[in-house]
């Protein structure tokens, strides 16, 4: 098959409100491998628990990719991507319309997803023959030998040859070695598998000594050889792709002299075509981590941690599997399998419980099933990867034993049925030896649980019994009276969604005999929110605190308020402050529930100022020590002190967030401060109030996107605001945190669709 690396990238360009965009860094792969096969999922371990018992000197590693299936099929299911030969049925090819049968490459066409279901699915290739896909590939001298390479060329016109080569002025150049010592020496210098680099030849070029890739003749590339087809890119170009090859074994396509001499280019013998290759697919695959078939054609994992999907040395979506099969029969035919072999395994997040059919089984020979039947045989029936004896056998049942029929065969002929078995393997029995179990109907369904209540986002475990234990259909299902409340999935882990109770009911599916337990949710209080931090108020005044708990579904809701010094300032159990003398407190405000989840509030009780001394009209709002209300035809400092009366006895001035006086034509923006002195001392404060304005999260007295900004990157957690900054982009003036919907509203105060009230 011709190599074809296709890359490609995607850009997300998030846009909310207007135009606010938020680049959001590349997750790095976090990858974990792990040996042993009881570190594999449950739905590998029987296999690799079966070809343990026939090869005691295998090992097993699984390589937790951390990527999610339907994730990584997304990504390979692109157009040219992978692909089968255009004589193959539908069931293989990708038939959209306008995609359907373009040949790719000459006789190639682009696969379809149900073909990358079923080849991307390690499970369906955990056999003797097929496992060879995830060999580790590696040099390993106790397993690699030159007799071992011949047997591997076997029938081919590499077998026991003498090389010869021919050079760029025509000449014929014969050598003392074989192809396999030339395989053998490259798999030293490159430090790969030389029966990988020989399986790796045969698929490339095939069995002849002609192939254009490696015949020396092609015409303006005379004396040229590349053993892999690297860089044989497809082109529409008659030869295109071999032509491409050949000029990567000139002069690598361009690439500096340092690659070209570690690669051994230009490719001009056969000795340094076969190791330079050799070299190339360590360093560029088997190197970083690309250390198996599978992963050489599924780009799922490298040790670089980039961009994933594109670094994929061939095409040909059945390669792994047809390599795995040239792999193995070397190893047979040198009698080497029971030597000590790694095999590196992926497994995937999320991936389906029954893995994918074969393209090249028809599903219209098979009819859904679930029943339970048993083997009729008098020693053992072999359960096998496909529907006929040409399959490779996976392993083999006991008379008596017990599987599940998931699919019966309707085949014209012998008939196969597809079957589960108790260990999760999955594979193909003759029907003729096996019977259906007699029906023993669920009577009874038990459930229990360690605590019926459960806290908000915890998932507890329903333990679920079924009674008589050899009951044949236990299939159940799982319903929450209130989802709202209570969530279950199909395995029996309960969420907790929000405050409250709920039953959750287990049903037989078979005859509907069912259990029910109740549950009850706890939503523990996780914080706090008040709608002030310091306040000032003048002896005999009050205030009331708005308080509230987080979140909304909190089980309890009391708030308990302390006051530090009750003469100065006491409060009462609904939050209200009576200022009693003049000095400073602090008021503890904290959740009943737990005392360390709390706010403090500073409280400054000063002399009672007469109205007739200093008193603000009702066009704006003052609340304690806040101003809110400033409407836009007030906002200057001019405007503003038009709306605060003060006798002689005080002096009023107007500053910034930062304590900068502001003069009579400055815009008032959140934070600013009205302070108020006496005549005979403007150096101390005697009152000070905050100004709000809502949607002006900046403080520069002007609504616009930079608000927008500064309040997403809030809400994001990116950017904490200030208290008074979060106050004023509280435009629904409920107390709490701000939110989308306060973004929102800013968004149709800037366009002209709504003004924000003040």
């Amino acid at each position: 098959m011709i190599k074809k690396i296709i890359r490609y990238g995607f850009f997300v360009v998030f846009i909310i409100l207007l135009s606010i965009c938020v680049f959001h860094k590349k997750d790095v792969q976090a990858v974990n491998l792990v040996d042993g096969i009881e570190n594999f999922p449950e739905s590998y371990q029987g296999y690799l628990e079966e070809l343990k018992k026939q090869h005691p000197n295998w090992s097993f590693t699984a390589l937790y990719t951390n990527l999610d299936w339907d994730y990584v099929i997304q990504n390979e299911n692109i157009f040219g991507k992978n692909l089968v030969p255009k004589s193959y049925n539908d069931r293989w090819k990708n038939t959209k319309p306008g995609e359907y049968n373009v040949e790719v490459d000459s006789g190639w066409v682009d696969c379809s997803k149900q073909a990358l279901l079923y080849t991307m699915d390690p499970r369906n290739f955990l056999n003797e023959v097929r496992i060879f896909q995830f060999e580790e590939l590696s040099f390993n001298s106790s397993t690699n030998s030159v007799d071992g390479i011949e047997k591997i060329l076997y029938g081919t016109e590499f077998y026991n040859q003498i090389v010869s080569y021919l050079t760029s002025s025509g000449s014929t150049v014969t050598m003392t070695k074989k192809y396999s010592d030339l395989i053998y020496s490259a798999g030293i210098q490159s430090k790969v598998s030389s029966y990988h680099l020989a399986s790796r030849i045969k698929q490339e070029v095939g069995p002849f000594l002609s192939h254009s890739s490696i015949s020396g003749k092609v015409a303006g590339y005379e004396g040229l050889y590349n053993f892999y087809n690297i860089g044989a890119t497809s082109s529409s170009e008659p030869m295109g792709a071999i032509i491409n090859g050949l000029k990567y074994a000139r002069d690598g396509k361009g690439a500096s002299e340092e690659t070209k001499t570690k690669y051994l280019i230009p490719w001009n013998t056969k000795e340094r075509a076969i190791t330079g290759g050799g070299i190339f697919i360590g360093s560029s695959y088997i190197n970083i981590g690309q250390n198996t078939i599978y992963l050489q054609k599924f780009h799922v994992y490298d040790t670089n941690n980039g961009e994933l999907f594109w670094h994929q040395y061939m095409t040909n979506v059945l390669a792994p599997y047809s390599e795995a099969n040239i792999i193995y029969k070397g190893y047979a035919n040198s009698n080497l399998l029971d030597l000590n072999i790694n095999f590196i395994i992926p497994v995937y997040n999320n991936m389906p419980e029954i893995q994918e059919e074969s393209p090249a089984i028809n599903p219209s020979d098979f009819e859904e099933d679930n029943t339970k039947v048993y083997a009729n045989v008098q020693t053992t029936l072999n359960v096998r990867s496909g529907p006929s004896t040409s399959y490779e056998k996976i392993t083999s049942v006991s008379k008596n034993e017990v599987m599940t029929r998931i699919a019966k065969g309707k085949q014209s002929g012998e008939l196969w049925d597809r079957v589960t078995l108790e260990n999760g393997i999955v594979g193909y029995v003759f029907q003729n030896y096996i019977e259906e179990v007699p029906e023993i109907e669920v009577e009874e369904i038990r459930l229990s649980i360690d605590n019926p209540v459960i806290q908000k986002n915890e998932i507890s475990k329903l333990n679920v019994e079924i009674y008589p234990l050899d009951a044949v259909e236990q299939a159940v299902e799982f319903i929450s009276s209130n989802e709202k409340v209570v969530k279950v999935d199909d395995y029996g882990n309960i969420y907790g969604v929000s405050s409250g109770k709920a039953t959750i009911t287990v049903r037989a599916i078979s005859n509907g005999v069912q259990a029910s337990i109740d549950i009850e949710v706890y939503s523990k209080v996780t914080g706090i929110a008040i709608n002030v931090q310091n306040i000032t108020l003048q002896e005999g005044e009050q205030y009331q605190i708005l308080a509230s708990l987080e979140p909304d579904d909190a089980n309890n809701k009391k708030i308990r308020y302390i006051s530090e010094n009750s003469d100065i300032a006491n409060v009462e159990e609904n939050g209200l402050i009576s200022a009693i003398k003049t000095g400073n407190t602090n008021i503890k405000v904290c959740a009943d529930e737990d005392e360390n989840i709390s706010q403090s509030i500073n409280v400054n009780v000063i002399e009672k100022i007469s109205e007739e001394d200093l008193s603000f009209s009702s066009n704006i709002k003052v609340d304690g020590n806040e101003i809110t209300g400033i409407k836009e035809e007030n906002q200057t400092v001019e405007k503003l002190l038009e709306n605060i009366m003060t006798s002689e006895k005080y002096v009023v001035k107007i500053v910034d967030k930062e304590g900068n006086t502001l003069e009579d034509g400055d815009l008032v923006g959140t934070g600013a401060k009205v302070q108020i002195f006496t005549n005979t001392d403007t150096q101390n404060v005697v009152a000070e109030y905050s100004i709000i304005i809502y949607g002006d999260v900046d403080g520069n007295g002007k609504i616009n996107s930079v608000d927008l900004l500064k309040l997403q990157r809030h809400i994001l957690e990116i950017e904490e605001l200030d208290f008074l900054s979060q106050k004023a982009g509280n435009i629904n003036k409920n107390g709490k945190k701000p939110t989308s919907v306060d973004l929102l509203l800013i968004q149709r105060h800037i366009l002209g669709l709504k003004q924000i009230e003040q």
